[in-house]
């Protein structure tokens, strides 16, 4: 019954408002762990997250060989491309800013709109989409990798079988190698468990406001991005809530009508998966559009727009600090080596 309120609540947009009043610390702040849940259907291997490496940065998953999965979800930096939108194929803008790819196993739905369920299912939507990858559909996908030798002999170390490169394969050694980039032990991580020493005054004053004025009622759980749910339900909240105030006009924040776009149900408009604070000092600018530039201003906005509040300056730079703390430790990158075409190349031909 409770679990059906907070769905309502959310869905209206009132959730921050009555989880204020119930008392948000009681949803907690939970410590980061070190390795996200595993489908069944998609255990991991070594074998199976070194293909899924390759992949990621694979430009040849696009149209023109120009766009790799790490070109917007730049692993050796932010996960993100710190791009207002991201830039696909033929220097084609997207609408939306590109969210960060750390700690993106512990989402249950992937987008901003939540529109895919699992990060199988998110690895699949941009190689097909034209302005990002361009592929024109996935047996020209299948036929370009099944041209490159190693590939053949990578796919079947991973999953077994003579034709084994398949869309859903790709979808599953990519997902895999993504399950691998978590960053644990930030500041906050560290305190959390313990270290008392571990958070600085302005920090422990941040936390404390973020729990009083109502931010903890949506970005709580492991990745503070709602509480932990079943894969495919994501945590949503409508924004902006409060209508009223110059951050909405400044930042065109109604232009996209967010989930709506995918359900088409009139309740959804202007919804969007409340995303992760983990590493947040590092994937500015800011919300669906990046089109708030600072740490500092986006503190404002959300205080404003999703709470109706106004923060003074020594408030909003004890939140951004408490936000700091949430930096983790990143798992060293090293640029993986792509497979050649022998005799030919397949980029840009039908």
């Amino acid at each position: 019954m409770l679990e059906k309120y907070v769905t309502m609540l959310r869905r209206y947009g009132l959730i921050a408002l009555a989880l204020t009043l119930i008392a948000p610390w009681s949803w907690g702040m939970e410590a980061l762990p070190t390795l996200p849940a595993i489908p069944k259907d998609n255990p991991l291997s070594a074998a199976k997250i070194e293909l899924g490496k390759m992949l990621f940065f694979e430009p040849r998953l696009s149209w023109d060989g120009t766009v790799a999965c790490n070109t917007c979800h730049n692993v050796m930096s932010s996960g993100t491309d710190n791009r207002p939108v991201s830039v696909g194929i033929s220097a084609q803008k997207g609408s939306r800013s590109a969210p960060t790819v750390w700690n993106a196993a512990f989402m249950t739905t992937q987008f901003w709109d939540g529109r895919a369920t699992t990060l199988e299912d998110q690895a699949k939507n941009p190689i097909l989409n034209p302005i990002m990858m361009g592929m024109p559909d996935q047996d020209y996908v299948l036929k370009r990798l099944r041209a490159i030798p190693e590939y053949q002999q990578k796919f079947s170390q991973a999953f077994g079988g003579r034709d084994a490169i398949t869309f859903d394969n790709i979808a599953r050694a990519i997902a895999s190698y993504e399950r691998t980039l978590i960053t644990p032990n930030s500041a906050l991580d560290r305190y959390l468990k313990g270290d008392k020493n571990a958070l600085s005054r302005q920090a422990l004053s941040g936390m404390k406001l973020v729990e009083e004025t109502g931010c903890i009622a949506c970005h709580n759980g492991v990745n503070f991005a709602g509480p932990d749910a079943p894969v495919g339900e994501g945590s949503f909240q409508k924004f902006p809530t409060y209508l009223d105030n110059k951050y909405v006009k400044l930042y065109d924040l109604l232009a996209d009508s967010g989930r709506f776009g995918v359900t088409k149900n009139e309740s959804d408009k202007n919804l969007w998966r409340v995303p992760t604070w983990r590493n947040i000092a590092l994937t500015a600018p800011y919300f669906h559009n990046g089109a708030v530039k600072t740490l500092a201003e986006a503190v404002r906005v959300m205080a404003k727009t999703q709470l109706n509040k106004e923060l003074t300056e020594t408030q909003v730079d004890d939140i951004v600090a408490f936000l700091n703390s949430l930096t983790g430790v990143f798992p060293e990158q090293t640029m993986p080596h792509l497979p050649p075409e022998v005799n030919a190349s397949t980029v840009g031909d039908k």
